[in-house]
């Protein structure tokens, strides 16, 4: 009997101790795992992202939205890094050096460095960053991209139902495409939630994207995460096939630029009404049907059938892995004014 306050002292003391533990030093932002993202990771991605706009300040609401999405796109991919660490899939060094220099190889050394200094980045950062993707790209290849399977019979089920797509009474091109507006519109949405709000920032985002596209990301990828076409970025920018007619009556000169680009290439920047954009030739169709023994038809299904599982898959395994995490969002905490002991 006489052990029984003892304990009750012991297990109080526990709890006064576990709580102390959920509160975080003063410059870290968010856990995983134990291993922090500190306050100033998180402003350094946050200023490339969202440059500071007049008037804005730092409490302001629509500020901190933004800053705790950015934290959660550094929380995932911080999920993904530890993930590839573990399973042995951390890029090489000579892989980063090389993807380095092809990103470096289109500019000059004073223009590199002045892009380097617009994006308050050092070359480090960018290694850093350029390691990061490497070894995600190497996690998703080995725990996605290898486990599909499109069959034969996916191929035709998938033809017999859309069938009527292969028929086509014109020319026409298969694009995809990536968009940036300088209008601020709450109800553009992409997986990244980060839409320009003014011209000056929809043209530096585009460029951003750009530089990515010259570094060998996925432009289906980047559309997802950061195009602001609704119709669009949710399929990686797909917007289907378009006949050469429609495409020179809605402009002419994007008819001229695509009647030259080859499948697979990729525009520059282009300024439109709309902002600007980025297109991706999938390819180009003479009119006609077009019928399963067709390898272009094939290779066309086997793509978007490979594409919809991918992003599934991807989702899926996000989740799974972030369910086996142990993530403290200390910002998240803050701003919603949530006591960690409750």
């Amino acid at each position: 009997m006489h052990r029984l306050p003892l304990l009750i002292t012991l297990i109080a003391a526990a709890l006064v101790s576990a709580g102390c533990k959920k509160t975080p030093p003063a410059n870290i932002s968010a856990t995983v795992n134990d291993r922090a993202i500190t306050f100033a990771d998180l402003e350094k991605q946050f200023g490339m992202q969202f440059p500071p706009q007049p008037g804005q300040t730092e409490n302001d609401d629509q500020t901190m939205i933004n800053k705790l999405e950015v934290l959660r796109s550094m929380i995932d991919q911080e999920i993904m890094m530890q993930r590839a660490e573990k399973n042995g899939l951390l890029a090489q060094q000579a892989d980063v050096d090389a993807d380095f220099a092809k990103l470096k190889g289109g500019f000059t050394e004073e223009e590199f460095k002045k892009r380097l200094e617009e994006k308050k980045m050092t070359a480090e950062d960018l290694k850093s960053d350029i390691r990061k993707k490497l070894s995600i790209e190497k996690l998703i290849t080995k725990e996605i991209t290898s486990k599909i399977n499109i069959t034969d019979k996916d191929v035709s089920d998938f033809y017999g139902s859309n069938k009527q797509n292969f028929n086509l009474a014109e020319p026409q091109v298969h694009l995809a495409q990536i968009l940036t507006t300088p209008v601020a519109d709450a109800s553009i949405r992409n997986l990244k939630n980060d839409k320009a709000q003014n011209d000056d920032q929809a043209k530096r985002k585009m460029q951003q994207i750009s530089d990515r596209l010259r570094a060998g990301e996925d432009f289906s990828m980047l559309a997802q995460n950061y195009s602001e076409d609704p119709g669009s970025s949710a399929n990686g920018g797909d917007l289907g096939f378009v006949s050469e007619s429609a495409l020179e009556k809605a402009n002419i000169d994007l008819r001229r630029l695509v009647s030259q680009m080859q499948p697979g290439q990729i525009s520059p920047v282009i300024k439109t009404g709309e902002g600007y954009r980025i297109l991706k030739l999938l390819s180009k169709e003479p009119a006609g049907q077009r019928e399963l023994s067709d390898p272009r038809v094939q290779q066309t299904i086997r793509e978007t059938l490979m594409n919809r599982k991918d992003q599934l898959f991807r989702s899926a395994f996000l989740e799974a892995v972030r369910n086996e995490a142990h993530v403290e969002n200390y910002l998240a905490r803050v701003v919603g004014q949530l006591d960690p002991k409750k």
